[in-house]
């Protein structure tokens, strides 16, 4: 799977990690609904986080097509709400 974060580039993810990054995305969203800025901080780093150590990053030169795109690092909790509508980011 290719994963881009937004403003940083795209990474190759293998398929078998979607069960790990589904777990902080259920927490990202329910801190969402909480509207728990600090705690929404946390895991949506905690997610970038697991991108970043289980994957591997892409040539920037390379243009794949993205599977899943995540927001920046410094996206707001608001941002973040209008990108997901009621889906989280990772499918399921």
């Amino acid at each position: 799977m290719i994963v881009r974060i937004m403003g940083e580039g795209q990474v190759q993810l293998d398929d078998s990690h979607v069960a790990e990054l589904n777990k902080l995305d259920d927490e990202l969203l329910a801190e969402m609904e909480r509207g728990d800025e600090a705690a929404f901080r946390r895991t949506l780093d905690a997610l970038l986080g697991a991108v970043r150590r289980l994957g591997t990053p892409l040539p920037d030169d390379a243009l794949e097509p993205s599977e899943l795109i995540l927001p920046s690092p410094d996206a707001s909790l608001a941002e973040v709400r209008a990108m997901l509508g009621d889906e989280g980011l990772i499918p399921g």
